[in-house]
């Protein structure tokens, strides 16, 4: 990769793109069914286009070999973008055979609490000196309990740790969950996203469209939703980047990371031109 990206507490906010996933997305999955790479380096480019720093790749959908096609999505999403690239599976074999493609630092996605899940994929990240996401959940499921999260994102680290990783190399993920299933959803992971930022201090993710999954008006409650967990502790969402990204601007401005609001103003002007 010939961009490289810094995601820190003090730096203005990272964008990681979503879109390169066929979940939910008909044509993308077809597309993938179909070997048609060029369609997916088509919404890698648009994502960049957009304002994207990082570029999620992720290629699970049935009657897919995650292991043959992640490498090769890999492989063509490089070869087209300089943006650096989040390889996506919960498959450890496929997120392997995606590392030895892999050109500079790799951002993994993901490992959770369980203990099958950390010994697959952390050996991964300390061979290939990956940086990964840390979900808050275990087999017992996604907590209900901030506590709880807090304690797994815990019990990560700390393996992680074990083994010789940084824990600067472990971004956590505190899980969104839908408000259309319980009210109370967004509450239990801001408060959880800012009890990591205390305990544990470390960069955190949010797939931060999953809060309005199900609901009416998507893209509104989610455009409101982010900047409350930004301000909360995370540092580089997953998210839609051509909707969100003037949200994003907006709260970096209010939270003092846009010196003379350079980055908003120029975002407005990229979007009267458009």
């Amino acid at each position: 990769m010939k961009k490289e990206v810094i995601i820190s507490a003090d730096r203005p906010t990272v964008l990681i793109g979503e879109r390169i996933n066929p979940t939910g997305k008909k044509k993308l999955a077809a597309a993938l069914k179909a070997g048609d790479l060029d369609f997916v380096c088509q919404q890698a480019l648009n994502q960049v286009k957009a304002g994207a720093d990082i570029l999620d790749v992720n290629v699970g959908a049935s009657d897919i070999d995650e292991v043959a096609l992640l490498p090769q999505v890999v492989q063509a999403v490089m070869n087209t973008v300089d943006v650096p690239l989040c390889l996506d599976s919960a498959n450890p074999k496929a997120l392997e055979s995606a590392l030895k493609v892999y050109q500079g630092k790799p951002l993994i996605n993901s490992v959770n609490g369980e203990t099958p899940s950390m010994e697959q994929v952390l050996p991964l990240v300390k061979e290939y000196g990956a940086i990964v996401i840390g979900l808050t959940m275990d087999d017992e499921g996604i907590p209900n309990d901030p506590a709880r999260r807090l304690a797994i994102a815990h019990k990560i680290v700390a393996r992680a740790e074990a083994l010789g990783i940084p824990r600067q190399d472990v971004i956590i993920d505190c899980l969104t969950l839908s408000l259309g299933a319980d009210s109370k959803a967004g509450l239990v992971v801001i408060e959880t996203i800012r009890r990591v930022k205390a305990e544990l201090g470390l960069n955190q993710t949010l797939g931060a469209s999953n809060i309005s999954f199900g609901m009416p008006d998507r893209d509104l409650l989610t455009s409101y939703f982010l900047p409350i967990a930004i301000a909360a502790g995370v540092t580089c969402p997953i998210v839609d980047v051509a909707m969100m990204r003037p949200a994003v601007l907006a709260i970096d401005l209010a939270l003092g990371r846009d010196d003379y609001a350079r980055r908003y103003i120029r975002g407005y002007r990229e979007r009267q031109k458009a």
